[in-house]
Parts: C-alpha cells; structure tokens; sequence
C-alpha cells in the first residue's frame, strides 16, 4: 500500500511540474505573441532622466543611450526627439548626454523612465509633418482597415507596414522625402492595431495570418490608380511583406521590397523576446511549443522549404549585427543567396526596428537609389 501511495505521490508531482512548466512556456510566449502595439518590447531597457538643460539630456550610461543616431524618448504620457550624443559636453562614469532637439508632448524631468523608440513622430501626418494627407478605410476580410493616404504623382506607390511593438506612426519617419519625390504613401494599420478588428485569437502570428491585411492593402492600392506597388516593412511587416509578394493573388503588380530588420525566424525572435523578459533557458523550448500550440505558427523550417522567404522581385534589406530581436545573420544569408535580387545594407549599432534612426542621410539615399528605377 505505502509503494502504491507512494507512486501516486510521485505522478501527482510530476503532472504538477509538467502543468507549471507549460504554463510558464504559455507565458513566456506572451513576450512575442501579445506584444501591444506603440508599447517597448522586452528588449528595449527603461533608462532614467537625471537632467536636461538647453538642447541637451542626461540619460543613465548603458548601450541603449550609447547608439549613434536620432530617435524617440517616449516615457509614459511624454514624448521627445533625442540626438546624438554630445562629445562636448560634461559626462560622468553613470550618464550620457545627448542632443535634446524637440519634446513633443509631456515634460522630461529627474527620475523619469523613458526608453528609445524610432518613431520621431506623433499623431498623424497633417498634425506632425504638416503634409496633406487622407484618412481612408482598406477593407480587410476581418473588417475595415485604417490607413493614411498621401497622394503624389507617381503610378508606383509605396506601401508601409510596422512591426513588433510599433504602429503605422512609424512610417512618418519617410514620408516627407518620399514625398519631395511625389510617391504617394499608403501607411497601415492591421488586426490587432488601434482602430483596426482585433486578431480572432488576440494573438500576433508574425506574420502568418496578418499578411492578408497587407495583400488588402495591395489591392486597394491598384484599385485606387496605382499601376504597381513598393511594399516598405519592419520587423515582422518585412515578413508580412514576404509573405504578401509570395502569396498574394496580385503579386504580379508588386515592383519591389524594401525590409528594416525583417523576422525571418519566429522561432528565435521568440526565443529573444523571452529570454528578455529573464526565462530561464529550460523553459525556451516550451515557449517555442506554446506559441506554435496557440496561434498555429508553422515551423521556421516549413517556411523556407516552402519558398516564402524566396524573393521574385527587387529586394533592399537594411539589417545590422546589433539587433538582438531579428538575427542579422539571416539576412545575410537571404542576400548572399539571391545576389541578383538581394540587397544588403548593412547598418551598425542600430537596434530592432530602427535602422534609419542610426543614419538618416545615409538610409535614405540607399532607399532613394534603389527606389529611382521602380517609380
């Protein structure tokens, strides 16, 4: 009886690890799948305001505050414009100081938490850029989508896309040189976005299932006076923008891509986004399994047996070795095997998402450059 008892004890126990090690797999999935849309993902570090002064901020030292460029310091309820950092100016072994160009809305003060982000805008494109600009509806198969139109005189138009953590905000970031160009801008919102219908799950699905919204896209595009189009993503609107020119229906129409750190294995993004949020390592693999059990992710090795990450048109990627979200590795082994098609431009020091941020002037004469011959 006591060796019967026993046993019992121990299945018990084992079933109750069994049960505590899957819910804490589901819930160190929830770092990718439910990442909230304008929200910092797990891998952006919260930094402190000791200061700010004419034209200048002190930020705690870590590598975030260190990076070359200009980007977004949003804390909650504020948001400024932040630059490089200020080689004159007087740092100590704990602070940075960088060039404070603007504070949008909110104030700034000593012990505030704000973290990077890339957007440099806010609002929409009348109130931030002051350019002319249309609130129009995409119908999606889940309801109608929400975008900014600005129209130009060019038959191609570009088509932007955000990602992980981000909102169709993002795409501010190039609509005045775009623009200067006359390249009319279609800027989206998509399932699970504000003002856009929720994913039926309430989960992202990098991309699998969120294409669609971007291939809707596509077709109110051409049915809207564009002769072909540009599809312009991040993070995983890059691997929606993949998806859409494999898939798609109109694919034919689709000239060219251009993908900012795009997610070319969901697998180990997830595995980053975890690891981020301090899951233990054992538990990865259960994260993996959740996501895959929960939002029907198919296995990173299906997709690119399936051809999907196979590009048939153009393609410029801008990728760097310091993102810790999207392996740079990846891209490079995209480009390296379709020269003819593939672009790399390879950005240091830039984080996820924020390849621009790192070197405006430069990013945009590529992205000019490789834009000149589809528009």
């Amino acid at each position: 009886m006591r060796t019967v008892t026993a046993t019992a004890a121990a299945v018990t126990a084992a079933l109750a690890a069994g049960a505590a090690s899957v819910a804490a797999g589901r819930l160190a999935s929830d770092a990718a799948l439910k990442a909230a849309p304008g929200r910092p993902l797990p891998t952006e570090p919260r930094l402190t305001v000791h200061g700010t002064a004419a034209g200048q901020i002190t930020l705690t030292r870590d590598l975030a505050a260190l990076r070359p460029g200009r980007y977004g310091l949003a804390g909650d309820g504020s948001h400024a414009v932040v630059g490089p950092v200020l080689g004159t100016a007087e740092h100590d072994a704990d602070t940075v100081v960088r060039r404070l160009e603007r504070v949008t809305h909110g104030t700034l003060a000593a012990g505030d938490r704000a973290w990077f982000t890339p957007n440099l805008y806010v609002g929409n494109p009348g109130t931030a850029l002051d350019l002319e600009y249309a609130d129009v509806e995409v119908p999606g198969e889940l309801g109608p989508l929400p975008a900014w139109f600005l129209p130009g005189s060019r038959p191609t138009w570009i088509i932007a896309v955000h990602g992980l953590g981000a909102t169709r905000e993002h795409a501010m970031n190039f609509m005045a040189p775009l623009r200067r160009r006359h390249v009319p801008v279609l800027a989206l919102a998509y399932r699970g976005d504000v003002g856009a219908p929720p994913s039926p799950d309430g989960l992202h699905h990098f991309g699998e299932t969120e294409w669609r919204d971007l291939d809707a896209a596509v077709r109110y595009a051409l049915d809207h006076g564009a002769r072909q189009v540009v599809l312009l993503g991040w993070s995983t609107g890059a691997t929606m923008a993949l998806r859409t020119a494999a898939l798609s229906g109109v694919r034919e129409r689709i000239a060219g891509l251009v993908l900012d750190s795009p997610v070319l294995s969901w697998e180990t993004t997830l595995r980053a986004l975890a690891t981020a949020r301090r899951t233990p390592g054992a538990l990865l693999p259960l994260a993996v399994r959740a996501a895959q059990g929960r939002a029907g992710l198919h296995a990173d090795s299906d997709v690119h047996t399936g051809g999907l990450y196979r590009p048939a048109v153009p393609t410029l990627i801008f990728h760097g070795p310091d993102d810790v979200v999207a392996p740079w590795r990846l891209s490079r082994r995209l480009a390296d095997t379709h020269p003819r098609l593939v672009a790399l431009h390879t950005v240091e020091g830039a984080p996820h998402g924020a390849m621009w941020n790192a070197d405006p002037d430069h990013y945009e004469e590529i992205l000019r450059r490789f834009m000149t011959p589809l528009v």
